[in-house]
């Protein structure tokens, strides 16, 4: 199944958006970013929403570490490949080695976790199925995140479900790595 909109190229990024997607996709060691390349076309709300996403990773105030096990955990739960490729890549570099990103993928109960991110996980995987967080969960997050992480954490995980649901419904292919 291809895909529903085709990355663009100069014409249809324009001039900004093509340096961009240029420069993710060199970084990502990638041929064709095709996130970028798809998004790209949107001109200036692309650049509004890779502000935003920078904003939340690598720029948050979450670890990076941690940053990458939530995503990885949407990524496995929304059953994205093109997240899970770049994010399995990007991990390896926030310390996710092959055993934590098997433990993301088994979840919450897999054994090994520190409580701190069996809770964090616990809160990704409730907030993913019920688009909500239960007071037990959202207190059991908030004795490890502060106020601004804890809305930090809200923005992360739905920014990548969302993320998730737009690479679907386009069908953007999966990149080819160098």
């Amino acid at each position: 199944m291809g895909a529903r909109i085709t990355p663009g190229r100069f014409g249809q990024l324009g001039p900004i958006n093509w340096v961009v997607w240029r420069v993710l996709s060199v970084a990502a060691r990638a041929e064709d970013a095709h996130l970028f390349s798809t998004l790209g076309r949107t001109r200036g709300l692309f650049r509004g929403w890779l502000h935003y996403s920078g904003t939340l990773m690598p720029g948050g105030r979450i670890s990076r570490h941690e940053t990458e096990l939530i995503i990885l955990r949407v990524a496995h739960l929304r059953d994205c490949a093109y997240e899970m490729d770049h994010h399995v890549r990007l991990g390896r570099r926030a310390g996710v080695t092959p055993e934590i990103l098997d433990r993301v993928l088994t979840g919450p109960d897999a054994p090994g976790w520190s409580d701190r991110h069996r809770v964090i996980l616990a809160a990704v995987d409730e907030l993913v199925a019920s688009k909500d967080l239960d007071d037990p969960a959202w207190n059991r997050l908030a004795e490890y995140f502060d106020d601004r992480r804890l809305i930090e954490f809200c923005l992360l995980v739905t920014q990548y479900d969302g993320l998730a649901t737009t690479i679907g419904t386009l069908r953007i292919e999966r990149d080819h790595f160098a």
